[in-house]
């Protein structure tokens, strides 16, 4: 059986928390796209931990961990990941990296880094961790693959015609110095050591997994606003965040995918660009307040440190995000984040050129859209580490309640707060 777990809004959701806590009765946690440019932050018995390559299921060593062939795998980062758990004392996980797998490499994260500062006002808030041209590059082909790692006459060749390419944009476009091919061969060849032990076949892996009927999370990176395709272009990920990707990103079959779990917080949350379109954003004290409480240290980046912009909860784009996930349930995170309000709005429609509408809209929509809001009575009191949601206030359930009908997807889960075990389980009323 395999679950898909990815995010409903613009990532940042909490999908690190419900991977590992889901990961307890799987036998196989996969990564399939996206690469360190976010994390996932984890609470548990050996500390605090903000993974950004490594599947969540690392903490648990009957999971084997894949690193599918969607991602964007800068390997140096990946060892860092490693050596910071057996630091903390995790147990040596089991882990497979794919061999189709292709890499970051360090002048992707220089292109990262020199388009942003050429495109200045018009930059898209990008980590600076490589993302965009790495996938560019798989796309046009003139990627390398984990396995040229391991054929020194491929890897030259692929790697000398992808320097010519860089060299040519850093010196004329960007008028900053080359590359040289002999230093990242060099780097390449010391990088391969330190990743070969994990090295794998994991499509064969996979599938072998599958015959023998083992349980499959696969783990989202962001959310359904930050897909290419169908999120809020161009203020998007490189890589496809959507569940259905999983197929491709872990090469697994469409007809495996049986339940996908999507995540959302109780109030809204985007790390980005200050342009990109985010209708029910709050500022000013609420929003300082608001992010100040939020998550497990405020709301910042895990990558980053960078301040999240927050929002009161998006129904109209929950809803969307949930639909093209294809979710099947919704895991609601952050409640108790709300517990100091006397009433809490959550954004049900956009006002459009003088319209109110249910539907997401395309981005040029997004920028006309204002939010029209409905207001709920809180529950003023501390809900944190709650697990039994009966005993939740009245307020904070009918809170729930109204979500699910709004998003049109049945919650089963609700966290009460950052650690593993601060989770509620909930009949769905839809």
């Amino acid at each position: 059986m395999v679950k898909a777990i990815v995010g409903a809004n613009w990532g940042d959701e909490g999908k690190g928390k419900v991977t590992d806590l889901l990961a307890e009765k799987s036998e196989v946690v996969i990564r399939f796209q996206g690469g360190a440019n976010a994390g996932h932050t984890i609470i548990n018995g050996y500390g605090r931990f903000a993974l950004h390559t490594l599947p969540s299921g690392v903490f648990y060593p009957h999971v084997t961990n894949v690193i599918g062939n969607g991602v964007a795998l800068d390997i140096g980062k990946l060892a860092g990941e490693l050596e910071a758990l057996e630091a903390q004392g995790v147990p040596r996980p089991r882990l497979i990296v794919s061999d189709r797998a292709q890499l970051l490499m360090p002048y992707h994260i220089l292109q990262d880094t020199y388009e942003e500062e050429r495109l200045g006002g018009r930059a898209f808030g990008s980590t600076k961790s490589g993302i965009a041209p790495f996938y560019s590059d798989k796309y046009a082909k003139t990627g390398i693959q984990v396995c040229d790692l391991f054929h020194e006459g491929r890897l030259r060749e692929r790697l000398t015609a992808a320097v010519e390419l860089k060299n040519v944009l850093f010196e004329h476009l960007y008028h900053r110095p080359g590359v040289d091919v002999e230093e990242l061969m060099d780097q390449l060849l010391t990088l391969r050591e330190r990743i070969r032990p994990w090295v794998g076949d994991t499509v064969s892996f996979i599938h072998s997994a599958l015959a023998q009927g083992k349980t499959i999370l696969l783990e989202g990176q962001l959310g359904s606003m930050k897909d290419p395709d169908l999120g809020i272009f161009p203020m998007t990920t490189s890589s496809h965040t959507l569940a259905g990707y999983g197929c491709v990103g872990a090469s697994v079959p469409p007809t495996s995918i049986e339940d996908v779990i999507c995540v959302t917080k109780a109030y809204s949350s985007c790390v980005g660009s200050s342009t990109e379109p985010f209708v029910s954003e709050v500022t000013g004290d609420q929003g300082d307040e608001l992010r100040r409480r939020g998550g497990d240290h405020g709301e910042f980046g895990a990558t980053t440190g960078r301040p999240r912009r927050v929002g009161w909860f998006d129904a109209v784009a929950t809803k969307y995000g949930c639909m093209v996930q294809g979710a099947t349930q919704a895991v609601l995170t952050c409640l108790d984040v709300l517990g100091y309000l006397d009433e809490i709005p959550v954004c049900t429609g956009y006002l459009i050129d003088g319209a109110v509408t249910g539907s997401f809209p395309t981005t040029p929509g997004l920028l006309q859209a204002k939010p029209v809001f409905e207001t709920l009575p809180g529950w003023k009191c501390d809900i944190r580490g709650c697990t039994d949601y009966s005993a939740l206030p009245e307020n904070a359930r009918a809170y729930v309640d109204f979500l699910e009908q709004r998003i049109n997807t049945p919650i089963t889960m609700v966290s009460t707060g950052p650690k593993r075990e601060d989770i509620t389980y909930r009949t769905p009323k839809l």
